[in-house]
């Protein structure tokens, strides 16, 4: 016990430098690289990424058949048995079928704490005493520190679990920094959070606790620019600083990256390499639940500090770039009626209220009320209407021309706190003197009818690993490689370093080739979306892996608190 208090309130202080251990992933199969980034390219116009908010692998595909899941030697090593010191009692992982659940602590020094030097086993302890802290009753606390060790599967995200099976599941695919949402958010489009504005501005260094402003991004400050979600207008000194940094928006545009005029003193060298290589811009559609909203609508379903690019003053301030934001709504009829291109970037992020009618299966009025999200937050967020919009957009590219050369990456922001019991490798060193990253893995699934099919992909990737395939498909330039920010490495993106997959090992080298046929649509097409869904594992065909142990909720768990 003093063992679990004492590394808890190390935590807090952020004193001490972690140095965890991690599993060297297993490669996939080598390929000619050049020759299948030729194919990719000639293949691939479309990629498509849907963000959702939150969850560990081991959360929603710790029994998936011939992962690295909870039933391998790894896990009974790292984590499997923790104490649940509030109830007297060891916990080891179990299974439920509540889609909508209590949040869990997933701020930085908690998942640093968590991880363990990456033994994965403080879990439990750490959520439970983190709660008591901040006035939360025993039972509470006790619940959700429970929850951390809680799996789904099939029966309870059945759309997710489809994906995984028809098409190509990454198991080594890790988030990219220790935190929450918006250093997520921030790194799937910058391959970092802010390292290289920290090497060339030092007075902007975040602090040692993970509080208030400042580079690397490590927290959920709300960014610099708005709009805001009504309420949540950030005081004076309480936004996160304007970022400068590279982005895929800027590499995305090639030789109109000079429409950055304004806020641009960072970037200046990167704009003139991009307009000298003289390449055409890729375009690209951010669609956010909630965006179109109204000003002064309090049930407004925008998630503020999701939207990577009001961070970035060169982003938000210069037309050219913002005017690539949409709401979600927006998606579905453009794509069904042919309006992004001939190629093209389009990432999606759902919100606090789905937009296309799905409601919680659960009747009580609490859940009716306060769970309508659909990017699979916990707190908010009902884990089946979240797939069910997943499921809405996946369906309509399906069905639409961009098909057949699209790519779609369902992939999530940050691990939410919930237990994974593969330890992290590491990248960069952060102010607080903790690894930035990388922070516990997240599922991440690749649709194309260019994919594998029932594939495990075991290549180590993150969310820089986005940066990376984007770079191979359309020919980008590194942000890596950029002027302003090759200087700082290896402090800053990790979209060259060599230890990261590109994600391509997730297609078929035939099927790119045209030896073998691609995987037709309708593999990849919901046919009935519903609340609760209309599938399970039995109707699927898939038998999940049996996890050792007693594999029921342990004593005093319950998915959400009593204040609930």
């Amino acid at each position: 016990m003093k063992r679990i208090v004492a590394a808890f309130l190390c935590s807090l202080t952020l004193l001490a430098t972690t140095a965890p251990l991690h599993a060297q992933a297993p490669a996939t199969k080598a390929v000619d690289e050049s020759a299948l980034v030729a194919l990719v390219r000639q293949r691939i116009k479309h990629v498509f990424v849907i963000y959702q908010e939150n969850r560990s692998f081991d959360s929603y595909f710790g029994t998936f058949p011939g992962a690295e899941n909870l039933t391998s030697p790894l896990a009974q090593m790292n984590g499997f048995k923790q104490y649940d010191p509030l109830g007297n009692q060891w916990v080891t992982p179990f299974r439920i079928t509540a889609s909508d659940t209590a949040d869990a602590n997933h701020s930085r020094p908690a998942l640093i704490t968590k991880a363990d030097n990456g033994r994965m086993d403080l879990f439990v302890s750490t959520e439970e005493f983190g709660l008591l802290a901040r006035g939360y009753s025993r039972e509470d606390a006790q619940r959700v520190g429970l929850l951390t060790m809680a799996f789904e599967d099939c029966d309870t995200v059945p759309y997710l679990w489809m994906y995984a099976h028809n098409f190509a599941l990454f198991d080594h695919f890790f988030q990219g920094m220790y935190g929450p949402s918006t250093p997520g958010n921030i790194d799937l489009i910058a391959a970092q959070t802010g390292q290289t504005q920290w090497a060339r501005h030092a007075t902007l260094q975040s602090n040692a606790l993970s509080t208030g402003p400042g580079v690397p991004v490590v927290n959920d400050l709300p960014p610099a620019f708005g709009p805001y979600r009504s309420g949540v207008t950030p005081l004076p000194f309480h936004a996160q600083d304007d970022l400068t940094f590279a982005t895929l928006f800027l590499t995305l545009s090639g030789k109109t990256a000079v429409e950055a005029k304004r806020d641009n003193d960072d970037i200046k060298e990167d704009i003139a390499d991009l307009a000298h290589r003289g390449r055409p811009a890729i375009p690209w559609g951010w669609y956010q639940e909630g965006f179109a909203a109204k000003p002064g609508d309090l049930d407004n379903p925008y998630v503020t500090h999701h939207n990577a690019l009001q961070y970035f003053g060169y982003l938000r301030k210069n037309a050219y770039f913002w005017r690539g934001v949409h709401d979600l709504t927006d998606l579905i009829p453009a794509i069904k009626e042919g309006k992004l291109g001939d190629r093209g970037v389009v990432f999606v992020k759902g919100g606090y209220a789905d937009p296309f009618g799905f409601k919680p299966a659960d009747k009580s009025p609490y859940v009716q009320e306060n769970f309508q999200g659909d990017d699979d937050h916990p707190g908010y967020s009902d884990s089946q209407v979240s797939e069910a919009m997943v499921a809405k957009v996946v369906n309509a590219i399906a069905k639409s021309k961009y098909w057949k050369d699209s790519v779609i990456l369902i992939t999530y922001d940050d691990s939410e706190g919930f237990y994974d019991h593969v330890s992290p490798p590491q990248f960069e060193r952060c102010p607080d003197g903790h690894p930035c990253g990388d922070g516990p893995r997240v599922p991440a699934i690749i649709i194309s009818p260019f994919a594998k099919d029932h594939a495990i992909i075991h290549d180590q990737s993150d969310h820089a690993s986005f940066a990376k395939m984007l770079g191979k498909i359309f020919h980008l330039p590194a942000l890596a490689s950029l002027p302003d920010e090759s200087p700082y490495l290896p402090e800053g993106p990790r979209d060259l370093d060599p230890r990261l997959s590109d994600l391509l090992g997730a297609l078929d080298p035939e099927r790119l080739s045209g030896t073998k046929a691609p995987i037709p649509a309708s593999q990849a097409i919901v046919p009935d979306i519903g609340v609760p869904p209309h599938m399970s594992c039995a109707s699927l065909g898939i038998t999940p892996d049996v996890v050792p142990g007693e594999n029921t909720p342990p004593k005093g768990f319950a998915p959400l608190t009593l204040e609930h």
